[in-house]
Parts: structure tokens; sequence; C-alpha cells
């Protein structure tokens, strides 16, 4: 296992910039957020490194986490019928099927000591970035960031919702670590308005961080069957509740 990357945001960034769009459209792109050097080492470590789990939502909307091990004790069977579901619960509902790290739990709970994912959390949870974050959006009050690093594969999708539900999510984030990807795809992250049109739509990227206010209403459009590379994002949320929950 490499070492943990010595992580820092790219001191060319001007916060103020990207505060000035975020204040005016509540959604902001930052291209090359990390040093070419940083950066490189984030998305080795997504390609090369994590065992994933398979996230793929419940019929509560709710996610079903199943292992490597999880996905064994299933079977193909069981685990093919799961993904039918969800599919199916999609035409009309929230609902979702991709590959997913738990960062946060993770870190707090131990698993894979050592690994240099662990390096990303911590940063992400740094004062570096949590004052970045609140320069760009204006939230003074972020306590903590949330973290999941996620890989779609191809027919992979997320639905349509807004993230409401949970009070202390200030601002969403995504951070993207695809090297390549061609528009025709899919994947692209979606924002939509309340006649159901694409107001906005941005494509997987390479190291570039989004941030957008919470709620908002968005998606990802599946993965087509015939994409030629991992969907790699790590994703989650500026928050303002206590940071180890308590």
């Amino acid at each position: 296992m490499s070492e943990a990357p010595v992580l820092r945001l790219n001191p060319a960034l001007d916060p103020a910039a990207f505060a000035q769009v975020y204040a005016r459209e509540g959604l902001v792109r930052i291209p090359d957020v990390f040093e070419p050097a940083v950066v490189d080492r984030l998305a080795g470590i997504l390609e090369q490194t994590l065992d994933w789990d398979v996230i793929c939502s419940n019929e509560t909307g709710g996610a079903e986490i199943l292992s490597r091990a999880r996905r064994a004790e299933l079977g193909a069977d069981a685990v093919a019928a799961r993904f039918h579901a969800a599919t199916l619960r999609a035409r009309t509902g929230f609902a979702y099927i991709y590959l997913g790290y738990p960062m946060i739990n993770a870190f707090v709970e131990g698993r894979d000591p050592g690994h240099p994912i662990h390096a990303l959390t911590a940063f992400l949870n740094s004062p570096e970035f949590i004052a970045f974050g609140a320069a760009v959006t204006g939230e003074t009050a972020i306590t903590k960031v949330d973290a999941q690093a996620t890989l779609y594969r191809p027919a992979d999708f997320l639905t349509l919702h807004d993230d409401t539900g949970v009070g202390e999510r200030l601002a969403a984030y995504t951070l993207g670590l695809t090297r390549q990807w061609r528009p025709d795809w899919g994947g692209q992250l979606l924002f939509h308005d309340d006649a159901g049109d694409v107001e906005r739509g941005f494509a997987p990227a390479f190291n570039v961080l989004t941030l957008f206010k919470v709620p908002r209403k968005h998606s990802v459009a599946p993965v087509a069957p015939y994409a030629g590379a991992p969907r790699l994002t790590v994703t989650g949320w500026l928050r303002n509740d206590p940071p180890n929950g308590r």
C-alpha cells in the first residue's frame, strides 16, 4: 500500500472569485483544485487501492451496503435481484446503484488501517479545507465535511433528489477524479428545474471541485453500457453538526 499523500489546496486558488459565482448562482465549479502531483496521487488511490462496496437503494430509499463478504454470502442471484428491484424503483422514485467507499465511517471505525484514503478524509476535515469551503459558500458555521468515494460502472445511476431531510447539510460538493470521459458515456451531474428540464449539466471531470447549495434538485445520469472508463468522484456535504456526531 502506498504512503499517504501530502495534501494541500492549489495555492493559486482565489476563493473570493468563486464566492461571487456561488452567491449569484448557488453553484460553482472550481478547476485545478489540487496541484498536478497531488491530484495524480489522489486519483491513483481511487483507481488502484480501494475495496469497493456496492451501494444499492432499498425500498425505503435507504442504502443497502453490500461489502465483498456480504455479496459472497448472498450469492450472485440475490445480488442481481437487488439490482433489478432498485432499477424498477427508479422508474417512479429515488433509487441508486454504484460502488462506494464510506470514507468517514472507515476513518472513525478503523477500517483499513494505514490506508492512504484516510489522509484525504482528514484533509477534507482540516481547517484549511473547511475555511476554503466557508469562504466560497459564505457558510461560516461549517464544522465537518462528509465524504464518500464513488465509482460508477456501466448502468450505474442516481435518480432525482435534492438532499433535503437532513438539516445540517449546508452545501454539497463533488470532487471529480475521472481522468478521461466522453460526453456520450453519460454519468453527468445534472441539475433540474421545476419543469423537469436540465438547467445545468457537467460531465465527469478531473481535478474539479463542484459546490452547490442545499437543497437543489439533481441527479447522476446513468452511465452508458459502452463507457470505457470508471466515473470516480468523492462526494459529500459541508455540515454544521458536531464533528463526531455527538
